[in-house]
């Protein structure tokens, strides 16, 4: 495991918290690879990924897919929620039980014991996509944290305030980090800076991103 991820990323500590409700959990996710990346491929065959375009008409450098009862969807008509996938008009595949048992297992860590998500967006990144500044506001009931799983490629995770213009703090995130963050941060703004080429023993020149989230 070592020879994967390098011997600077097993000197960080296990834990850390980024502020008030945010916390890091590195390599938590490592113990579910298999079980997610198998079960990955079955959500993409049946929905696969594809570049969204924003309200104001621009490609997303990030593709995206969904599983579970609801998917994170944008066009020209905005920002949504919605029970089927536009592109077949099928409902999102059901979200994988190792999707499930990590996020749960991971906001208890965390200290959101009640937390169950019945939405998944899985996010590809590619050498150069990125995710500029935004906050996590469609879903119904703010309560609820968001849970975030990093696979593959090394990024660089920016995690602000409540305003846009509030200081950023940037995170290198490997390859089975995941962080939670809910109650004072869940409106916090965050993003993540172009992917940097590389190549990841198991995903290649990929990065996955599982971002669970309570959405009805």
């Amino acid at each position: 495991m070592r020879d994967l991820f390098g011997d600077a990323v097993f000197h960080e500590p296990p834990t850390e918290q980024l502020a008030d409700g945010a916390i890091l959990l590195r390599r938590r996710a490592l113990p579910f690879e298999a079980e997610l990346l198998a079960a990955l491929e079955s959500v993409v065959a049946k929905a696969p990924f594809r570049h969204l375009v924003t309200p104001g008409g621009f490609e997303m450098s990030v593709a995206m897919t969904n599983c579970g009862n609801a998917g994170w969807v944008s066009d020209r008509t905005g920002y949504r929620y919605d029970s089927r996938d536009p592109l077949t008009g099928e409902p999102w595949p059901e979200m994988p039980a190792s999707f499930l048992r990590l996020a749960t297992e991971a906001a208890a860590d965390a200290g959101y014991p009640a937390f169950a998500p019945d939405a998944c967006l899985v996010n590809l990144y590619e050498p150069g996509a990125r995710l500029s500044l935004h906050q996590d506001k469609d879903e119904r009931d703010l309560a609820n944290p968001i849970v975030s799983v990093s696979l593959g490629l090394p990024a660089t995770f920016q995690f602000g305030g409540l305003k846009r213009t509030d200081p950023i703090r940037k995170i290198p995130l490997h390859h089975g980090d995941v962080v939670v963050w809910g109650g004072p941060s869940r409106l916090f703004y965050h993003g993540v800076l172009a992917l940097k080429d590389g190549d990841h023993e198991t995903l290649g020149r990929r990065r996955i991103n599982l971002t669970f989230r309570k959405a009805l």
